[in-house]
């Protein structure tokens, strides 16, 4: 059976997008037209991204704030640590408070690229777990400071998720083996659900789960992924993740006699995975949009989800995640 955070009661599986904050203001009208056409699809939540060291954070903080301000759909704010000092840290979280943002997803980051000397503030966090704990430190601070955070927080509980890498990291060189671990402890410090880094093959997924569960994370585990339409896009993401790109699928891509052609063949294999994956019991599907919404809604036509029947009430209990479907065997 599935049951929703905190006490929600639902058997449709979640669904939510990744989009990134606009780079600069003459991109916003084509983002926003991106988020609209989303918003419209009824994703039990969108999250916003945010650049290492906070790159884009004021950027990340409109969105967010308009997404609150302006749509029924729940945004959750993407938040790093690495590079940045613990007070730096604090402060952006009580930013993000002050804005009235109750859900995050805590991440380490990456450290900057083309500095080879770059070292990490000596009081700075390390860790998802570390930032995940300072969420709550934060918070509790607040609500001890003012009765009036203390209530917000009783009615809208603050909600975290993390990210796991079921294939393993290869950017950290973990394997899977230890980012069960690395899951385990980022419950431990008090997340509340996952959303994994992306895959290309169920059964990545479904082993890691079943790895995960037998070392005792209980969290839900959202199936985060990305359609396979763009060959270019693919390698991209290689570069970035150090995932590798679907070689079974990568010949038909570049083979394809045009965009179309391209699009149809790796929106019908994404849709196999998530088909694979759902029935292996994944409470729901985080989609990876990179500002795009055409493949990202065709992927959730293919699995026969158009979303959720949330409305503006349903913010106040944070984020609907299904709990796992645990399967027999």
């Amino acid at each position: 059976m599935s049951v929703a955070l905190p006490s929600v009661a639902t058997s449709r599986p979640t669904v939510s997008f990744e989009l990134m904050p606009p780079r600069n203001p003459s991109a916003a009208p084509k983002f926003w037209g991106v988020a609209e056409r989303l918003v419209a699809a009824r994703p039990d939540f969108i999250s916003v991204t945010y650049g290492a060291a906070g790159n884009d954070r004021h950027t990340a903080r409109e969105v967010v704030a308009r997404l609150l301000r302006e749509t029924p759909v729940l945004p959750i704010a993407h938040l790093t640590c690495v590079g940045a000092a613990r007070h730096d840290v604090a402060e952006i979280i009580d930013d993000f408070l002050s804005d009235g943002v109750r859900s995050f997803l805590a991440l380490r980051g990456d450290p900057p690229v083309n500095h080879p000397d770059w070292q990490p503030d000596p009081d700075g966090l390390t860790s998802s777990d570390a930032l995940v704990a300072l969420l709550r430190e934060v918070e509790a601070e607040r609500c001890a400071a003012h009765p009036g955070n203390a209530l917000r927080s009783a009615a809208r509980p603050l909600t975290i998720a993390v990210a796991t890498f079921p294939g393993g990291n290869p950017a950290a060189g973990t394997t899977p083996e230890q980012e069960v671990q690395r899951l385990l402890e980022k419950q431990q410090a008090g997340a509340d659900f996952a959303i994994t880094q992306l895959f290309y093959e169920a059964e990545t997924y479904v082993a890691f789960v079943d790895a995960a569960r037998a070392a005792g994370v209980t969290i839900p585990i959202l199936a985060g992924l990305l359609p396979m339409t763009e060959p270019r896009r693919l390698h991209r993401v290689e570069e970035l993740t150090g995932v590798p790109v679907p070689r079974h699928v990568l010949p038909a891509l570049e083979a394809a006699p045009d965009d179309a052609a391209r699009h149809a063949i790796g929106v019908a294999r994404t849709v196999e995975v998530a088909r694979a994956v759902l029935d292996a019991g994944a409470p729901g599907l985080h989609i990876y949009t990179f500002n795009k919404h055409e493949a990202a809604l065709d992927l959730l036509e293919g699995v026969h989800l158009g979303g959720g029947a949330t409305d503006a009430s349903d913010l106040a209990r944070g984020p609907r995640v299904s709990a796992s479907t645990e399967r027999d065997g």
